[in-house]
This record gives structure tokens, C-alpha cells and sequence, in this order.
């Protein structure tokens, strides 16, 4: 079959459905698409992307992504100073290891988190 016949066959495919109502309430109507920024990926990997998101399974780097939003997240709530000490250090643990997998200039990796009262403790055990 030629792609002219398989376009024909398209569209007279998709004027049954729409004449069915099949496309009426479909989730999302009326409202803007959400157009992901594809442009980190290099672009004859993208289509492979796409199925493995769809299908659920996100590349290393992009689960280290996740795991790390999730893990700032959690330590957003946090009161325990100790708790909030150790899920900083998986923090940055996570962070250096996402840095080190991409080949991506210094300047564009993901900052570590730090925050005043471990350079406060760290300054108070000096002054003992």
C-alpha cells in the first residue's frame, strides 16, 4: 500500500471517529498541550524516550531526577535536625551522582544543598 492510500485511509478513519463522537470529552480538551522540553535529548533518541516514559521506565538519569525532587520534598518538612542532617547528606549523594553520569559543562550541573546550621556546627566544634 502506498503512503497515499495509508494517508487516505488515515483520514477517512479519523472523519468516522468524529462523526461517532468518539473524540468528544476527550481528557484535556480545550486546554493548552503540555510540550516537554525534549532539547537535552539528543534527537535520534528521543522517539525511544518517549515509549520508555510512556511505558513507565525512566532512564537512570531522569529516576535520579525523581529521586532527588522527592528527597527535597521530604526534607522540606522536616524537623528533626538529625533526620533533616542525614536525608541532606542522600541529598548531595544523589546530586553528585547525577552530576557525574551527564557530560554537561561545571557550570550547568545541579547545585548540592548546604545550609548555614551544618557550617554553623562545623564553626562551633573548631572554636571546642
Amino acid at each position: 500500500m502506498s503512503f497515499e492510500a495509508w494517508r487516505k485511509l488515515a483520514e477517512e478513519r479519523i472523519r468516522q471517529a468524529v462523526e461517532r463522537g468518539d473524540f468528544d470529552n476527550i481528557e484535556g480538551m480545550g486546554k493548552p498541550m503540555r510540550l516537554e522540553d525534549e532539547s537535552h535529548i539528543p534527537e535520534d533518541l528521543r522517539m525511544a524516550y518517549k515509549v520508555l516514559k510512556n511505558a513507565d521506565c525512566l532512564p537512570p538519569e531522569l529516576e535520579l531526577r525523581r529521586e532527588i525532587t522527592t528527597t527535597e520534598d521530604l526534607l522540606s518538612g522536616m524537623k528533626d535536625e538529625k533526620e533533616r542532617y542525614r536525608t541532606m547528606k542522600k541529598l548531595n549523594y544523589l546530586i553528585m551522582k547525577l552530576n557525574m553520569t551527564r557530560n554537561t559543562p561545571v557550570n550547568l550541573e545541579k547545585d548540592q544543598h548546604y545550609y548555614a546550621k551544618v557550617l554553623d556546627k562545623v564553626a562551633d566544634e573548631d572554636e571546642e
